[in-house]
């Protein structure tokens, strides 16, 4: 098993609890390079109404506590494609590497044009590759589509 599973498993389950706990089903989280995990997240949408994404939350936290040296090392892991706005928070922050299980564009299709989710058609690749600083990307997972897709189904 390739170890980006049991991390990205980590991820699905904080998702869930996300969605248990009244927000969007997304989860993140980051590990250093040893291994450990470090920080983690959900959505917070019942708490800021959209920007508290994730994947976004992880990288302001840990933008505040860790020196960029330190974050170029780690890696956030997160069930769905970063969008846009939490690429460029993974950017800003100094994070090295982000892996994700589903693509943005599968996404898309889960979520139509429902307004809590109008997901933008801008691939985190995309996103990094404009900036000056390497990110290295790892996703999509298919093998794990079926149990991120759990956590949407009659949500959206």
């Amino acid at each position: 098993m390739h170890p980006d599973l049991a991390f990205l498993r980590q991820t699905i389950e904080l998702a869930a609890a996300s969605r248990a706990a009244g927000n969007h089903p997304f989860g993140a989280l980051l590990a250093g390079r040893d291994g450990a995990v470090l920080l983690v997240s959900g959505n917070t949408y019942a708490q800021d109404r959209g920007c508290g994404h994730a994947e976004a939350n992880v990288a302001r936290a840990a933008a505040r506590r860790y020196a960029p040296d330190f974050l170029e090392s780690c890696t956030l892991f997160t069930s769905v494609e970063p969008c846009c706005m939490c690429a460029g928070a993974c950017y800003w922050a100094g994070i090295g590497t982000v892996v994700y299980g589903l693509t943005e564009k599968r996404l898309a299709e889960l979520t139509g044009d429902n307004p809590e989710n109008l997901t933008l058609d801008l691939s985190c690749h995309k996103v990094f590759a404009a900036g000056r600083r390497r990110v290295s990307v790892r996703g999509p997972y298919p093998e794990l589509e079926a149990e991120i897709i759990v956590g949407h189904k009659d949500f959206w």
